[in-house]
């Protein structure tokens, strides 16, 4: 076991809506994969994350629904809980900001922590108000046309076009989202983060870290040279963590100044909850722990820039290590839109396939690097061309010609196979390149590693031609099963990152060779793990084949 040890983080996501696939793709399946990688090769690692109940996009719904900011999250919370569950996305804990014991408290003492270094500044300031509604419009209630790019629909702290940011009284054509009506600037008191008294500090930081992504590396320090502007952290709102000034008692802290310190609230809680009341400061202060945030590009600037800088100005926790951020995933080449209706669910999906169908396409077209898009005749025919034909087919065959042939064991003499070099050969350099791939949060390429070592595992068999061999040498077509048979064993293995029910079932067919899998992994390749004699447990054809319905907009059926 290594010492290692990994705090992986997913971006809190608002609850108020159920989760849908570019989510699921840009931070929630992506964070599980690399969190199951680290499990499966003895690294100790904790998945926090947790819904973001405060915020504009939580009253919005509540006026909608004509409910509470509380009863929406409690819906909602409980709704995106069991998406993950159902997807196969296993949390060590899952919080929410609204209810995590000393999360408000975390958040005022940093808010206090910064403020008494000098960091944090009161001024009065212009912010739209809306005289039809009678209030103050906080970001997302007024929208118009993005100052640094021009276009539409920009949120009034954020461009999703372009990804910048920037204080409302900058947006171009401004209109209120409850009425339609334009909003006026009036005059109100804020407290605004000294965020360019940490400007060389960020880059410095930033230009130190080797192996990020460039979207998240180069996008970061480009923000950081324009100079960082103060930036309002309080809102004119009473949903939210009050800021703690008596003078303030009308004011919340702005959202995304209150939620990423919910990583380390609900670390906290996490570890209270077992009775280890210190243990989660070690996870947020030693140095032998990597912190890890996963997230869509939308959310890299918070990430990378702001909330390093909240972490440097309260001093007692470490910078993360990386921030793996997604680009997006589309749907048919728009965006996913909830308040649009485009796009899919992941409620809507599970109801026609299973959750390992859904995971494997999606790491398989994962934004990693680019914008990618979902389809259902691409879902189909990925499935069909990979998962069944490649995977799901040599497995198969390989454990079909043994139970027929071979009393369903695993047939001895595979030192005696002339493919058994080869065998070992292609899976230790799939299990090598397979745990690259993983360490540089590729796993669009590992998972393509895998389906590549299926691949050879086809052609070895075709080369063998047991059909063939079976007929005039029994023991020589055995120590070629046997020989496949370990490359199927390896197939299982290196897939239970990505398909953890049906890669567990094929791995079970062999449930003496995998009793221990961190040390059957680390062995791929270097000998043969399958013992003469074994009873195998085959599970069957795991992924049968997929249709598409007809009309296509219907979605399609298995």
């Amino acid at each position: 076991m290594t010492s290692r040890r990994v705090l992986i983080t997913a971006a809190l996501p608002y609850a108020n809506n159920h989760p849908h696939l570019g989510h699921i793709a840009g931070v929630y399946l992506p964070a599980d994969t690399y969190n199951r990688y680290l499990r499966l090769v003895g690294v100790e690692t904790i998945f926090i994350c947790g819904s973001d109940d405060h915020g504009v996009p939580i009253t919005i719904s509540a006026q909608k629904e004509n409910s509470t900011p509380r009863e929406v999250v409690h819906r909602y919370r409980s709704i995106q809980e069991q998406g993950f569950s159902a997807l196969g996305i296993s949390f060590d804990h899952y919080s929410g900001t609204s209810t995590c014991e000393g999360h408000q408290e975390l958040a005022q003492e940093f808010f206090l922590k910064i403020r008494d270094r000098g960091d944090i500044e009161e001024k009065v300031t212009d912010q739209f108000r809306c005289t039809d509604c009678d209030m103050f419009l906080p970001d997302r209630y007024v929208e118009g046309d993005c100052p640094l790019c021009g276009a539409s629909d920009a949120r009034g702290d954020q461009c999703d076009a372009c990804g910048g940011a920037f204080e409302q009284d900058l947006l171009i054509k401004p209109r209120c989202v409850n009425c339609g009506s334009n909003p006026q600037l009036t005059s109100t008191r804020h407290w605004f983060f000294r965020l360019d008294r940490y400007e060389e500090r960020l880059e410095e930081w930033l230009e130190s870290r080797e192996g990020w992504r460039d979207n998240v590396r180069n996008f970061s320090r480009g923000i950081v040279r324009e100079g960082l502007p103060a930036r309002s952290i309080t809102r004119d709102l009473e949903w939210g963590v009050p800021v703690p000034l008596e003078e303030a008692k009308d004011k919340v802290l702005y959202v995304w100044f209150d939620a990423p310190i919910g990583y380390i609230s609900f670390t906290r809680e996490m570890f209270r909850a077992r009775g280890q009341e210190d243990e989660w400061r070690s996870w947020w202060s030693d140095e032998d722990v990597e912190i890890v945030h996963f997230l869509g590009k939308d959310n890299i600037i918070f990430h990378a820039v702001i909330w390093p800088s909240m972490l440097l100005g309260h001093g007692d926790f470490r910078l993360p290590t990386s921030i793996p951020a997604n680009e997006y995933l589309n749907f048919k080449g728009e965006k996913f839109s909830k308040s649009k209706g485009v796009g899919v669910t992941a409620q809507q999906i599970l109801e026609q396939f299973d959750a390992d169908r859904v995971r494997y396409y999606l790491t398989a077209i994962a934004p990693e690097g680019k914008d990618s898009s979902f389809t259902w005749e691409d879902f189909i025919q990925r499935n069909n061309d990979e998962l069944s034909d490649v995977v799901g087919n040599f497995a198969h065959r390989v454990l079909t010609f043994t139970v027929k042939n071979f009393e369903t064991k695993v047939p001895a003499g595979v030192e005696d196979s002339p493919f058994l070099e080869e065998v070992l050969s292609v899976v230790s350099e799939a299990r090598e390149q397979w745990s690259k791939s993983f360490d540089r949060q590729r796993f669009r390429e590992a998972l393509d590693r895998v389906v590549t070592l299926a691949r050879h595992g086809n052609r070895i068999f075709d080369a063998a031609e047991p059909w063939k061999s079976r007929k005039v040498d029994l023991e020589r077509c055995g120590a070629d099963l046997a020989a496949l048979l370990e490359l199927v064993h390896a197939v299982s293995l290196l897939l239970l990152p990505f398909l953890p029910v049906s890669a567990n079932k094929l791995a079970a067919t062999f449930s003496d060779a995998t009793a221990d899998p961190e040390t059957a992994v680390m062995k791929l390749g270097t000998e043969h793990l399958l013992q003469p004699g074994a009873l195998l447990n085959p599970p069957g054809i795991l992924y049968p084949r997929l249709e598409l319905l007809d009309d296509e907009e219907e979605g399609p059926a298995s």
